[in-house]
């Protein structure tokens, strides 16, 4: 699973500097895959879908700091538990109940977004 924020963050901001894949953003703030990782040009998703990695996404979120599922690994492979959720004030970094990954597969991530191996 990846970890999302709750409309209960405050906005602090303790959270974005901790994450080793660089998924956290500020509210409305556009986001790339090639940010924080080793991903570049060209990145295949299988079955045909294709994205440039230096291209902006749209914020997943216009009010409060957000995390990007599809970079977020749980820090798993650099830390024993999200640091998100470690340094949070208010406890708004939460387990994402609609984004469920084993641990294997958040390796996996971990090794595509920083391209190991």
């Amino acid at each position: 699973m990846a970890i999302k924020i709750t409309d209960e963050c405050i906005n602090c901001g303790a959270c974005e500097p901790e994450c080793p894949n660089n998924a956290i953003y500020d509210a409305g703030q556009p986001w790339k895959f090639s940010e924080g990782t080793n991903l570049k040009g060209i990145i295949d998703f299988g079955g045909g879908e294709t994205l440039n990695a230096d291209e902006a996404q749209s914020a997943v979120s216009d009010e409060v700091y957000y995390i990007v599922s599809d970079k977020c690994t749980e820090c798993k492979g650099f830390h024993d538990e999200p640091q998100c959720a470690a340094v949070c004030p208010v406890d708004c970094c939460v387990d994402d109940e609609e984004v469920r990954e084993t641990e294997e597969e958040l390796l996996a991530k971990k090794a595509w977004l920083h391209q190991e191996g």
